[in-house]
């Protein structure tokens, strides 16, 4: 991810505040479920009709993807449905931690990975890519913070909570290889993001380091608790996963397809509307699979 640029239980400190503006977002957008498309449909594998998809997400990203009590709502899980009903495929989404996604995908455990992963090209070599969507790492802090951000270096001398498994991970260890011996940079790596906030809360950790849209929801649902400092950094795409064989591979063209018509119908932006995230959309240009347009 950053998780970009990826268990993801309604975010947060203000778990209430989170799962009342789910439901009342869930409440709203028949835009969103996009049609069935029967050109689009006759890309999907043989293998693949007639059954239901199990899709890996980790419901603790919100505004991406969450909990609202028993349902799993969200950016994410939004185009994900209407994907599916574009190509008439039945979706199951189901809710794992983000550090499970990938080799779930590659053990035939899931047939798609949907949770906010960055498309990288160390990912690229595990899984396929259809890319969907762009977005930065960004960090917040508590509100009485003195705590300055402006790019992964000053991020030296800090305790830096991140979700474990996402691109935020990787780059804070990378980070902390480069710090100076008198600013040692702590990463301090939690399994849901849920945990990655309480870290920060409790002063366990100094900053929160996740991606950027994200960032910025926590720190609404927050109640003046959080701040975000600085700007969004490493802007890169999302991906949607699925494994490396032919099959996997068809079904990626097959999303790859979905997404553009979605684009092209509205459907694609009603839904990024409808969850404050149309700052990240892509083009239907720039929908690719594995890095390349095709």
């Amino acid at each position: 991810m950053l998780r970009i640029t990826r268990v993801r239980q309604a975010l947060v400190m203000t778990g209430i505040t989170s799962l009342v503006l789910a439901s009342s977002l869930v409440a709203g957008a028949s835009s969103t479920a996009g049609a069935y498309n029967a050109a689009d449909a006759k890309m999907v594998p043989s293998s693949y009709k007639g059954t239901t998809l199990q899709v890996a997400t980790d419901a603790t990203y919100a505004p991406d993807e969450m909990m609202s009590g028993t349902t799993m709502v969200g950016f994410d899980v939004d185009l994900m449905k209407a994907i599916g009903t574009t190509l008439g495929l039945t979706i199951n989404e189901v809710n794992v931690t983000f550090d499970d996604i990938i080799p779930g995908v590659k053990s035939g455990k899931f047939e798609v990975g949907n949770s906010s992963s960055t498309d990288k090209k160390s990912r690229e070599k595990l899984v396929n890519f259809v890319d969907y969507f762009q977005a930065g790492e960004g960090v917040y802090t508590k509100a009485s913070s003195k705590v300055k951000f402006s790019g992964l270096s000053s991020l030296c001398g800090l305790k830096v909570a991140v979700e474990t498994g996402t691109t935020e991970q990787s780059d804070a260890q990378k980070t902390a290889k480069t710090c100076a011996a008198s600013k040692k940079l702590t990463v301090l790596s939690y399994p849901t993001q849920t945990d990655a906030n309480l870290a920060v809360s409790s002063g366990q950790a100094s900053v929160g380091f996740l991606d950027s849209q994200v960032a910025g929801y926590v720190v609404s649902q927050s109640k003046g608790k959080f701040k975000l400092v600085g700007r969004a950094i490493e802007v890169a795409p999302y991906g949607l996963a699925t494994a490396k064989t032919p099959t996997g591979k068809a079904l990626s063209k097959a999303f790859q397809m979905a997404i553009k018509t979605l684009i092209a119908n509205g459907t694609y932006a009603a839904i990024l509307s409808k969850w404050g995230v149309s700052a990240g959309a892509l083009s239907a240009s720039k929908i690719v699979l594995n890095g390349a347009i095709s």
